[in-house]
């Protein structure tokens, strides 16, 4: 099966096919109201990532900085709309045809990076990046959740009769078993937030696919007793371990020890004390304290802390239900397209989303446990905001085709024609 769709993906591509390159590009309007909501979110993640980075650009960069991180990641905004913008003029179904071919692609890059990966001082325990010229770091395991999500799109849109059946078992394994099989790669990188979401993704799409409840019960049982056996086993990897072992603590009120609050809990600490200083209103744009070397690398995953140290709890609140738009916006334009590997495809970039932004945030107040996850369009990290922007592209492209018009528009039309 997966010869045949290479086969199929080469031949759409042997620019043979009937109508040219026209037949690759879709017309229409794009949705305006997901637009301006990623726009206003992309441009207020830019400008807090300048706020929060500027101090440690200044003692970490080349020649003392305090617009390298701003600039690097501005370059990345700026090729990233743009390949925005050419995706959305993409028709999704040549998406659909590429599925097979990146998911092997992003498994293969899963294997590349353990095999050699780009060390960061520091960080040698972690196999993440590999260096590409002229880019430089990518994180493979970005490009397997996009490449997962269209995978998943395709197989369960093409499959439909055969997963929503009881007694037909083959795709549901199938499916479960690609999605283990990333998820075990990405955990052999020390990537166990990546791990979290990837995770998330694939059963949530499953579920989006019409999978069998009762494959949701078991696979809930599982988890849980992964979970309870890794917590009571110590099998997760050391910092993953002793993060949660902090986060239990502050959970329960419990004193943590002089090394715990140096070490593993010194990140959280000092995110709380920024989102405690912020208040209603915030300390003002720019004069966060705990930028100044107190919050480790305040412009990664613990950017949004910034945000409510700066601009108070109200503007937080509102960027909060910017991103909840966002994703409802999203879902709206996946329930109005007929076809269903556009739907899966809408639903699972946006469920990524929200995913992603809700996790980060609730890291950042202490909810959960610290698992390393990004704020989308506001942490800093050019492979990321590349890959999202795409993302957001394949969601416009989506939309420039979805049904518009009101339903009880319809039916007037529909009767005007059948009268005629």
């Amino acid at each position: 099966m997966t010869f045949r769709k290479i086969r199929e993906t080469y031949l759409r591509f042997s620019f043979l096919r009937k109508g040219g390159l026209k037949s690759y590009v879709t017309t229409g309007g794009f949705d305006g109201v997901f637009l301006t909501l990623l726009i206003i979110i992309l441009i207020t993640g830019l400008v807090m990532m300048f706020s929060a980075s500027y101090v440690y650009s200044w003692y970490n960069s080349p020649g003392n900085d305090p617009y390298f991180i701003f600039f690097k990641q501005l370059k990345f905004a700026i090729i990233g709309i743009v390949l925005m913008f050419i995706v959305s003029y993409i028709r999704f179904d040549v998406v659909e045809d590429f599925s097979v071919v990146l998911l092997i692609l992003s498994i293969f890059m899963l294997v590349y990076v353990l095999i050699n990966p780009y060390v960061i001082p520091g960080k040698e325990d972690f196999k993440r990046w590999f260096s590409v010229p002229f880019i430089g770091t990518v994180q493979p395991s970005e490009i397997a959740k996009v490449a997962l999500i269209i995978y998943l799109a395709w197989s369960l849109s093409k499959r439909r009769l055969q997963v929503e059946k009881d007694n037909d078992r083959i795709p549901t394994v199938v499916h479960a078993f690609i999605i283990c099989l990333v998820c075990g790669l990405v955990y052999l990188e020390n990537h166990l937030s990546a791990v979290i979401i990837i995770f998330a993704i694939g059963i949530v799409m499953m579920f989006f696919g019409g999978t069998n409840a009762r494959v949701f019960a078991l696979g809930a049982a599982f988890l849980v007793i992964a979970v309870f056996v890794a917590l009571k086993t110590g099998v997760l990897k050391d910092y993953a371990g002793q993060r949660i072992d902090v986060w239990q603590k502050l959970l329960h009120n419990e004193q943590l020890t002089a090394q715990e609050e140096q070490r593993d809990g010194w990140q959280i600490l000092q995110s709380l004390y920024a989102i405690g200083s912020g208040g209603m209103f915030g300390m003002g744009f720019g004069n966060s304290k705990q930028k100044h070397l107190y919050l480790p690398e305040p412009q990664n995953d613990f950017i949004f802390a910034i945000v409510c140290e700066e601009l108070g709890y109200i503007r937080a609140i509102i960027i909060m239900l910017l991103f909840l738009l966002l994703v409802l916006r999203g879902f709206y334009i996946a329930l109005h397209h007929k076809n269903r590997f556009a739907q899966l495809l809408v639903l699972g970039i946006c469920f990524q989303l929200g995913l992603e932004a809700g996790l980060n945030i609730a890291v950042v107040t202490g909810t959960v446990p610290n698992t390393g996850i990004a704020l989308p369009f506001f942490s800093s990290g050019g492979s990321a905001l590349l890959t999202l922007l795409v993302e957001m592209g394949m969601v416009l492209s989506v939309s420039r085709t979805m049904d518009k018009k009101p339903k009880k528009v319809k039916e007037e039309v529909e009767a005007v024609n059948g009268n005629s």
